[in-house]
């Protein structure tokens, strides 16, 4: 990201789409991230927000076609083969005394026609379609917020604050300029959501759309606002607090697609463990502390020449807008719950906010 280099041989117009801009002189005494470079903040980083949504979607489409549904692919169909061979007692598929469409030998396997497995019917294929498709969607989820997580507890690791205790979240506020990971961790979670909305239609609709939206939209606002407002520390904390849990989620519903159930029911058990403490623990303290401690530590109010954005109503918008995706995620709690039930009744793991599918359902019957 050093544009000095850079510009040595990239147009000078192009530098904002591939270098972070506003580079600045670091803090006479920082209290993070020593031996980084320095930025200000200006409406050029939608520069290399646009640059990063485009190398998302490059990044998608290559996981998802050329590593998850091959390798979904071969799962499933390896899996239906051989749920056509026989039983070691010499029946096949179910079926006693190995009555079949193949013919069964004295180990127990099947012999079909030229060596060959039967043809796979139209609705098993549709089917296996639908879950590598599935499996694919969301295999990327999982490798982004796998990276993500990992990159922002690495810049939150750096900064002066914590989950627990988060007064230091407001002390010194503002806090400026900002350390180049953390301005890259912000850019890069803003062009993150900027594309799930672009896909959100674009995947099969689950039951959950318009939550979905309402959460991606809240969430697109809060980050640009406090990008800009300079609360980028509470900001980081709390995008580190949601990624967590959103690894797991993915992950579980593939091992479903792929009919791994048990493994399934392990990792959704998880889940529900991790999105508990970040999401209803964790995440309650930091909007305790910003409606508590922010009007209590925060010394300087609206003063834009000095970077400061507090006031009032902004502090009353935040609170609002933090309120509000706890309501949302209460919602998705509750669902989560009733998936919880049936794994503990024996009856396995069914995201409530899966896809809804019972359109391809009928026809296929």
């Amino acid at each position: 990201m050093n544009a000095f280099q850079l510009s040595e041989w990239l147009p000078s117009f192009l530098l904002p789409f591939f270098t972070l801009s506003y580079p600045t002189d670091a803090p006479v005494r920082p209290d993070s991230f020593h031996d980084s470079p320095y930025y200000n903040t200006g409406l050029l980083d939608g520069c290399i927000i646009v640059t990063c949504i485009a190398v998302m979607a490059v990044l998608r489409d290559i996981s998802r076609i050329y590593i998850m549904e091959p390798f979904a692919k071969w799962k499933l169909t390896r899996d239906w083969k051989r749920s056509k061979t026989h039983l070691p007692n010499g029946t096949t598929n179910g079926a006693a005394n190995g009555v079949t469409n193949g013919t069964a030998n004295g180990n127990g396997h099947s012999v079909y026609t030229n060596g060959k497995d039967p043809h796979m019917p139209p609705k098993q294929a549709r089917k296996i379609h639908r879950s590598v498709l599935r499996f694919a969607e969301q295999g990327w989820s999982a490798i982004y917020y796998t990276v993500q997580w990992s990159f922002g507890l690495y810049v939150h690791i750096n900064l002066p604050t914590s989950a627990l205790h988060p007064t230091e979240l407001w002390l010194d506020y503002p806090h400026i300029p900002l350390p180049g990971p953390l301005k890259f961790y912000y850019l890069t979670q803003t062009a993150f959501y900027l594309h799930q909305v672009l896909i959100l239609n674009a995947e099969a609709r689950r039951k959950d759309h318009y939550q979905m939206m309402t959460h991606h939209v809240i969430t697109i606002i809060l980050m640009v606002a406090s990008y800009f407002y300079n609360f980028t520390r509470v900001g980081c904390l709390i995008m580190v607090l949601m990624d967590w849990c959103d690894i797991f989620l993915p992950v579980a519903k593939m091992l479903r697609y792929i009919k791994l159930y048990t493994l399934c029911d392990a990792m959704f058990t998880w889940f529900l463990l991790s999105w508990f403490v970040t999401r209803h623990v964790f995440f309650i303290i930091v909007i305790k502390s910003a409606i508590m401690d922010a009007p209590r530590l925060i010394r300087v109010g609206w003063s834009p020449e000095f970077g400061a954005y507090y006031s009032e109503f902004t502090h009353f918008l935040f609170e609002m807008m933090l309120v509000a995706l706890q309501i949302i995620q209460f919602i998705w709690f509750w669902m989560i719950c009733r998936v919880a039930w049936r794994v503990v009744s024996g009856k396995g793991a069914a995201d409530e906010r899966s896809d809804d599918e019972s359109d391809s359902n009928k026809k296929d019957e």
